[in-house]
């Protein structure tokens, strides 16, 4: 469920201000209104350590200190640290540039442009140039250009003019460098030499990985007071700043209030603040889902649905039957419980992934899925666990391959019609609490959603229902959309039904989009199936390798599993994520605006 928030601000005397802000860290319950940035130094301070820590991940220690670094020790390393990347930059810079310039001079040979420019100071004024035979032979003519003819490079003539060659004669004059090839490769060597010290040097300073983690926290709480002592306003007498607390927490922060002596005033938020922050308080089960949730970087709004325990269900179903096989879903419980012991706790994310293998392994079990092998349904046991509707191998169950894929795709259109008209029906439960007449519109969505999850059977599977009451369905549902989409509390009902018969023509889309919505749940169907195709290709291109060969067909084998694998974690997200975050989530009214509740805190462990 989303908390409900409370409209703080605190006063205290100005020359408290350090106190104040150190008991509202400690008591780290409230979210500042409109954080100011930081101070300059706080950032760069932060950003140093972390490019360094940055730099040190790319070395392996092969021993971490057992101590920490004191602050002046890691001040030494640090500064030794950026030094040495700042320097690789400059050498890679210089490298670069030898580089070019050996890629440029290499077929004029390897000479010394000293000696030229002691000729030039001599009185010599020697000039070089590349031109084309017929240029040449015009240049040679000319009595008044002394020219000596030299190698040619890449298929043109090289003259050695004294003085420029006059403007009629075309040719590219070769630009004298500062250095020797032989400099310049010299240069090379030595910029690689520097380089390398100073990557034993970064080496060696990354034992200390666990320091300039605890530097890089600490720079960061430093951020995080820094800006929130920006934010605090203050004038020669008093200091004061505003944010948001979760109601149940409002006990405490008087407690505080009155231990510290400050003057307060809590309200509740107003209609139209915007910038209240969302805290979701998670139940054992639907904190599975967090994880999802952190990756995507996707919050509820304030006055938004917490759908968590619904959207957990339904990924858990669509990880399932996107992946499955129960085959994969054994390597993921393997490699699961793998990380659970080197880790030796379990947390949110391999707890979610045991949820998610079990029931892959589930689903691929029904369905006779195990790595794409058909002969495991030659194993008694393992077609035992098969339900014969949804069989992958539907003829050991005198079952036809139409009438299984049929049962899948009509299973994957139920799960969309129940998903959207759960959506719908929580958007009508939210608008009745709220007095809102518009839930008589979502009512109307149900009941499109349940006639196009209908036309969708007879379309795609060819079942046998009476159109007639499809369509009457449809054309009820558009009417009370239309009727009644525009109603809002405030609004009098003439000017709700004014504003929904405004967009008619968008509900007109809407519906038809509807449908387009329900059919998308053939993916689940699609998208496993393709995943079985792909795996049994692969067995039977390994099958191919006989005798000695039959090493290449293991190696095809696994290779061609692990993609499929993968390819199944992407499509995962790509459709399993999607119908969740976009069909379920809009019939829900969800538009994941919601701002992450970050109370004012010295945080134990390094944030996003």
């Amino acid at each position: 469920m989303i908390e409900k928030m409370k409209k703080v601000c605190v006063v205290s005397a100005a020359s408290h201000k350090k106190e104040m802000l150190g008991a509202l860290r400690n008591l780290g319950i409230l979210h500042l209104a409109e954080k100011k940035s930081a101070s300059r130094e706080s950032i760069e301070r932060f950003a140093s350590v972390s490019k360094a820590m940055m730099a040190l991940s790319d070395y392996k220690a092969e021993k971490p200190a057992d101590e920490r670094l004191s602050d002046e020790a890691f001040e030494k390393v640090l500064s030794q640290v950026l030094g040495c990347m700042e320097e690789k930059t400059e050498l890679a810079q210089k490298r670069g540039a030898a580089a070019a310039e050996i890629d440029r001079i290499r077929d004029y040979g390897d000479f010394s442009p000293e000696e030229v420019r002691r000729l030039r100071e001599d009185g010599y004024d020697l000039h070089f140039y590349r031109m084309s035979s017929k240029d040449y032979q015009l240049a040679a003519g000319d009595e008044q250009i002394r020219l000596i003819r030299l190698a040619p490079v890449d298929k043109m003539e090289t003259v050695a003019v004294l003085g420029k060659l006059p403007p009629q004669i075309p040719a590219t004059e070769f630009t004298l460098p500062e250095k020797s090839l032989s400099e310049l490769q010299e240069e090379i060597a030595a910029c690689d030499r520097r380089a390398e010290a100073c990557d034993q040097e970064i080496k060696r300073a990354a034992v200390y990985t666990e320091s300039f983690r605890d530097q890089l926290l600490k720079a960061q709480n430093a951020e995080i007071w820094s800006s929130a002592s920006a934010t605090a306003e203050e004038d020669s007498d008093l200091v004061w700043i505003s944010g948001y607390i979760p109601e149940a927490d409002t006990d405490a922060f008087k407690k505080a209030a009155a231990a510290n002596g400050w003057a307060f005033a809590i309200d509740d938020v107003s209609e139209d603040d915007d910038q209240i922050p969302t805290k979701v308080r998670y139940n054992k089960v639907s904190r599975l889902i967090k994880p999802v949730f952190d990756i995507l970087s996707i919050q509820p709004g304030y006055r938004e649905q917490d759908i968590s325990l619904w959207f957990l269900l339904f990924f858990i179903l669509f990880f399932a039957m996107i992946i499955g096989d129960a085959g994969y879903g054994f390597l993921i419980l393997i490699g699961t419980a793998a990380m659970n012991i080197k880790m030796k706790k379990i947390n949110n994310v391999l707890f979610l992934l045991y949820v998610l293998s079990g029931a892959t392994i589930i689903w691929g079990a029904v369905t006779g899925t195990w790595f794409g092998i058909e002969k495991a349904m030659e194993v008694p046991f393992l077609k035992s666990l098969v339900i014969p509707g949804f069989a992958n191998y539907p003829e050991y169950f005198n079952v036809t391959a139409t009438a299984q894929q049929n049962n899948i795709m009509k299973f994957s259109f139920t799960i969309g019609a129940v998903q959207m008209a759960l959506g719908s029906l929580l958007a009508i439960r939210k608008k009745i609490a709220e007095k809102n007449l518009s839930w008589i519109a979502d009512l109307g969505w149900v009941i499109a959603i349940v006639s196009m999850y209908l036309l969708a059977l007879v379309l795609v599977i060819g079942e046998s229902i009476p159109m007639v009451p499809v369509f009457g369905g449809i054309g009820v549902a558009f009417l009370l959309v239309v009727l009644f989409s525009g109603m809002e509390p405030g609004k009098s009902f003439g000017q709700g039904l004014k504003a929904g018969l405004g967009g008619a023509f968008t509900a007109f889309l809407n519906t038809i989009s509807c449908f387009g919505n329900v059919m998308s749940y053939i993916r689940l169907f699609a998208v496993g199936m393709a995943g079985l195709a792909i795996a049994q290709s692969f067995n039977d291109i390994a099958s191919g390798f006989k005798g000695p060969m039959v090493i290449v067909g293991v190696i095809v084998v696994i290779i061609g599993h692990a993609l499929n694998l993968v390819m199944g974690f992407l499509s995962v997200v790509v459709h399993g994520v999607r119908l969740n975050v976009l069909e379920f989530s809009g019939q829900v009214g969800l538009e994941w605006t919601g701002i992450p509740y970050e109370p004012f805190k010295e945080n134990e462990k390094l944030q996003n």
